[in-house]
C-alpha cells in the first residue's frame, strides 16, 4: 500500500514536491498500532514557522522525510481504516497532529476514552502536546465548519492563551499598551482578544493592505501601518509581541521607544528576510516565547486538567467571532496542496482566509 507525501527541501523552502511512500498493509501492522486515512487539515502561516524552526525546534523528526528534505507537520483530522489495537476501532476519527500526506501508522499507547498517544521513538523528545491525538468521533465541537475553526485556530489559540497568560502573570512587565506585529495574522488575532478581554490597550501593526481588516477585527484599540510606527509615543511604556520577526521592524521599535520598551517578545516568523545580528538594542532584551515552558509551569501550578478548562472558557468567548471574519476555503489534491503552500509561504493568502487542505483527490 503506498501514501502520497508532500514534503519540502530544508534548505530551500520554496523547492516542494510529492512522492509516494510505503505504508505496511492492514494484516501487517505492528501491534497496537492504527493506519489512519488523513482526510483534511489545515494550512497557515504558522506552518511556515514550523518549516523555519524545523532543526531547532525538532519538527522535522516528527514525520521523517528522505535526506535534505522535511515533512511540515499540520493539526487536522484522520479516519482510523485498520487497527491491531483492541481498544480503537476501525472508522474512529482523530484529531491532531499529522504530516502533509494522505496516511499515517500511528503506534497507539496511552489510550483512554479521550485520547490516545503516538509512541513511536521518533516522535518523542518533542512537546508532548504534539504526539496527542482527540478521539472526536460524534463530538459536535470537531464536526463541520466547528471543526474545521478547531483544526485553523485552536493551536494558535493555545499560543495565544498561553502568550496572554504569560504577560498577564508579569503584570504585562509595566507596560500600559501591547504593541503586536503582524496583527492580521491568527495568533494575534487570538492574543489581541484576549489581551481586549482584559482591558489592555492593544495596537495591532500591520501592512497597509491589511489595516482595514485589522481594524474591523473589532479587538485593536488602534492600527498601525509598519511605516507609521514612529508616530506612536515615545514615552509610552510598551510591550511588544512580536509575530512577524522582521529585524528591521523590531530594531526600530526598539530605537523608538528606548527604556520605554518594557518586554519584547518574539513568537513567530511570518517574514523571512530576517538580519542575522542586530546588536545591542534599547529597553528590554528580545527573547523567545517558548510554549512549552509555560504549558509545563502551568501544568504543575493548575493540576491535571487545568490548562484544558482555562483555555477552553477561553476558546468559548472567542469561537462565535470566527463566523464574522474568517472564510474557510477548501482545497483536495496535490496541485491544490502546493499551490496553497507556496502561496502562504509568499505571503500571498489574504487574512480573512483559511485553508483547509487533503491530499486525497
Amino acid at each position: 500500500m503506498t501514501a502520497t507525501d508532500f514534503i519540502v527541501a530544508r534548505s530551500d523552502l520554496e523547492t516542494c514536491k510529492t512522492i509516494a511512500t510505503t505504508l505496511p498493509s492492514a494484516d501487517a501492522l505492528p501491534r497496537d498500532a492504527l493506519l489512519v486515512k488523513v482526510d483534511r487539515f489545515a494550512f497557515t502561516a504558522n506552518n511556515i514557522t514550523y518549516a523555519m524552526m524545523g532543526d531547532a525546534l525538532k519538527y522535522w523528526q516528527l514525520f521523517p522525510a528522505p535526506d535534505g528534505f522535511g515533512n511540515i507537520p499540520v493539526w487536522g483530522f484522520g479516519e482510523v481504516i485498520a487497527s491491531t489495537h483492541p481498544g480503537v476501532a476501525v472508522g474512529e476519527r482523530l484529531f491532531g497532529y499529522f504530516p502533509m500526506a494522505t496516511h499515517l501508522v500511528i503506534e497507539a499507547t496511552d489510550v483512554s476514552k479521550r485520547g490516545l498517544r503516538d509512541g513511536a521513538a521518533h516522535r518523542q523528545g518533542v512537546a508532548p502536546v504534539y504526539n496527542a491525538y482527540a478521539r472526536v468521533s460524534g463530538d459536535p465541537a470537531y464536526a463541520g465548519r466547528q471543526g474545521d475553526y478547531q483544526a485553523l485556530l485552536r493551536p494558535l489559540f493555545m499560543l495565544s492563551f498561553l502568550v496572554d497568560d504569560f504577560l498577564a502573570e508579569n503584570e504585562d512587565f509595566g507596560a500600559g499598551t501591547v504593541l503586536l506585529s503582524s496583527a492580521s495574522s491568527k495568533t494575534a488575532f487570538g492574543l489581541a482578544h484576549l489581551l481586549h478581554s482584559r482591558g489592555r490597550k492593544t495596537i495591532g501593526l500591520t501592512s497597509a493592505g491589511n489595516a482595514g481588516f485589522v481594524a474591523s477585527l473589532g479587538c485593536y484599540d488602534e492600527v498601525v501601518t509598519y511605516d507609521r510606527v514612529t508616530s506612536l509615543p515615545p514615552d509610552m511604556p510598551a510591550a511588544f509581541v512580536d509575530m512577524a520577526g522582521n529585524s528591521a521592524l523590531r530594531i526600530g521599535l526598539h530605537r523608538h521607544f528606548g527604556d520605554q520598551m518594557k518586554c519584547s517578545i518574539r513568537v513567530g516568523l511570518t517574514h523571512r528576510a530576517t538580519e542575522p545580528d542586530e546588536g545591542a538594542l534599547p529597553g528590554a532584551k528580545p527573547r523567545w516565547f517558548f510554549a512549552p515552558d509555560q504549558i509545563r509551569k502551568r501544568a504543575k501550578e493548575w493540576g491535571p486538567g487545568g490548562i484544558e478548562q482555562r483555555l477552553g472558557a477561553a476558546w468559548s468567548g472567542f469561537a462565535p467571532l470566527l463566523e464574522r471574519c474568517l472564510t474557510v476555503v477548501e482545497s483536495r489534491g496535490p496541485e491544490a496542496v502546493q499551490r496553497v503552500y507556496l502561496d502562504t509561504l509568499r505571503g500571498r493568502i489574504p487574512p480573512e482566509q483559511g485553508h483547509m487542505l487533503s491530499l486525497l483527490g
